[in-house]
């Protein structure tokens, strides 16, 4: 099947567990058909037009096949998204695109940005001033999204580095916003004086906390985490390996590391932002040599057995929707990561009652805590 069909479901790494995902909504129809007026002079040109958090690959293949852009730079924080797009790219036998290494990268130059709008306004406020910064005078840069979740503070983040911000009429069950004329002077400025990644001392933790726009929690403590740092000393005393799943900022894995001067960690998450952010919280927590950061989905990526000790702060939502697939996921590759007689260590909101699943999945559970929301569990793998 070589032509691009917007109604095609597909399988595989497109769409993780092997279910059907439907290729297109609303959100991506709207941004392509609105894409050519906004800046039609843009796709006619090579290399300077970019996506953002495209979830499936839509967006990238479609302003490629139905605009005739090329040399198109994305930006993806999900490893599923990446996959997603790889994957389709190679169905409909489309390329045309890569994965810049940096926002600099991705935005030099750049004259046109479609964006799809997710819950977090850091993230926007990250990449709107970096487009701000290093795009050409005359970058437009169209975000989009359901608008059940859209709100005036995504149009105020966007004016913090754009003079002009209007949003579209609704279309179906979605909206757009549209800034142009780049304040590149105010986003430098901002880039100096409130930098992303930002950096924050935590007195509780007794190291600074590093987060870029979108890491779950940012520079703060959540209360799971908290709960679980507070006892986490009392699991596998004798752990020579420990593996941070969904580190975020990398929070876990530093505190870990410098508890336990002999443990070596992995930290890994499915966000390019979290990643990069937990290397960064290692490195200032002073444990650098002995913390490794690993994208993966749910540690898909990490070999089996390599592990005594895996502890865990799992999601309960995929961006606007309330989901356990992704906590699932993870109790499940932590049960292959685990080396025999290991334990995942696990604290979850009480309502979600996951201690079935985690003795069917893992093995043996016992509760360590419980507070009056959250509980931590301790599954030892048999």
């Amino acid at each position: 099947m070589s032509a691009f069909d917007f109604v095609t479901h597909f399988r595989g790494e497109a769409a993780p567990g092997g279910a059907d995902l439907i290729a297109i909504d609303g959100t991506d129809r709207f941004l392509l058909d609105e894409a050519p007026h906004v800046h039609g002079d843009a796709l006619r040109h090579p290399g300077t037009v970019a996506i953002v958090d495209d979830r499936y690959g839509v967006l990238t293949l479609g302003v490629i096949t139905l605009h005739g852009a090329a040399d198109v730079r994305v930006v993806q924080d999900s490893l599923v998204g990446e996959r997603a797009l790889e994957a389709n790219a190679g169905l409909f036998r489309r390329g045309g695109f890569h994965h810049p290494e940096s926002l600099e990268a991705a935005f030099r130059d750049t004259r046109l940005v479609l964006v799809r709008l997710g819950k977090s306004l850091d993230r926007l406020d990250e990449i709107a001033r970096a487009v701000a910064r290093w795009a050409a005078p005359d970058v437009v840069l169209l975000a989009g999204g359901r608008t059940k979740f859209m709100t005036p503070a995504q149009n105020d983040v966007l004016r913090r580095s754009f003079g002009e911000v209007r949003a579209s009429r609704g279309r179906g069950k979605s909206r757009l916003l549209i800034a142009a004329d780049p304040l590149r002077a105010a986003a430098t400025r901002a880039s100096i004086t409130d930098p992303w990644p930002r950096r924050v001392f935590s007195d509780e933790l007794g190291f600074t906390v590093a987060a870029h726009g979108g890491v779950f929690a940012g520079t703060s403590l959540d209360q799971g985490t908290r709960v679980l740092l507070g006892v986490v000393d009392g699991a596998e005393q004798e752990a020579r390996d420990a593996i941070d799943l969904g580190c975020g900022s990398g929070v876990i894995a530093a505190a870990l590391a410098r508890r336990r001067p002999r443990l070596r960690v992995v930290a890994t998450d499915v966000s390019a932002a979290a990643v990069a952010s937990a290397r960064l919280t290692a490195d200032l927590a002073g444990v650098g040599d002995r913390v490794v950061t690993v994208r993966s989905d749910a540690g898909d990526a990490l070999a089996d057995e390599s592990a005594d000790l895996v502890v865990c702060n799992p999601p309960f939502h995929a961006d606007t929707a309330v989901s356990t697939a992704t906590a699932e996921a993870m109790f499940r590759n932590a049960a292959t990561i685990l080396r025999p007689g290991g334990e995942l260590w696990t604290v979850w909101n009480a309502h979600l009652r996951y201690r079935s699943a985690l003795e069917r999945v893992v093995g043996p559970t016992r509760q360590i805590t419980r507070t009056p929301k959250f509980v931590v569990t301790a599954s030892r793998r048999d």
